[in-house]
């Protein structure tokens, strides 16, 4: 099972629920890697559902499409990442009808990104289901450069854009869809902790 408890923290950090049927037009499903165990145990609460699904799936190496395709959506698409797949997301929002149900699964980088793509598409948030399965490695934006980091699992971590050490905070920007992380030697240039993975 990839399903993980995230501990109790600040209201800024996003809280993922149980993906569950809900009543609509038309469904619209996005998962990366074991986000697709939950489609699959969405799919085995209600087989209908998926005459009306559209699946975005990103594998990132995981072997589930066989399992995603057997389930017959109306529409599936598999993209290399989510960048490769956005203009496809995008796509799909823009044509949208109202009573679209949309299913989020697996990462939160995944999730986050598209969340904040389907709520700037004029999707309303209580259309929108969170389920978080597999990886707990964080999107995270530096604060001094800007820059995103992604697939971060350790804490401290150094920028991919400015070289800084980070630290790890529960600080979440939905705009952005990333935690924020701020130099940990701020104070004491060069005296960095030993890092340190995630929720260890």
């Amino acid at each position: 099972m990839s399903k993980f408890q995230f501990p109790e923290s600040i209201k800024s950090r996003p809280v993922y629920g149980t993906l569950e049927p809900r009543p609509g037009k038309s469904h619209l499903m996005i998962a990366d890697a074991e986000g697709a165990e939950a489609l699959l145990d969405l799919a085995a609460q209600d087989a209908d559902l998926m005459a009306k699904a559209h699946i975005i799936f990103i594998p990132k190496g995981t072997a589930y499409s066989d399992k995603l395709q057997a389930l017959n959506p109306a529409q599936y698409y598999e993209g290399p990442s989510y960048e490769a797949s956005v203009q496809r997301l995008r796509h799909v929002l823009a044509n949208a009808h109202q009573g679209t149900q949309v299913y989020l699964a697996g990462t939160e980088g995944l999730m986050g990104q598209a969340q904040n793509e389907a709520m700037q598409a004029g999707i309303p948030h209580t259309a929108i289901q969170t389920e978080h399965r597999g990886s707990v490695a964080r999107r995270m934006q530096c604060v001094h450069c800007k820059g995103i980091t992604e697939d971060v699992m350790h804490d401290p971590f150094q920028c991919a854009h400015c070289g800084l050490h980070l630290f790890v905070r529960d600080h979440y920007s939905r705009r952005l869809a990333a935690y924020q992380g701020v130099r940990v030697d701020a104070e004491d240039h060069g005296n960095i902790p030993e890092p340190v993975e995630l929720y260890k």
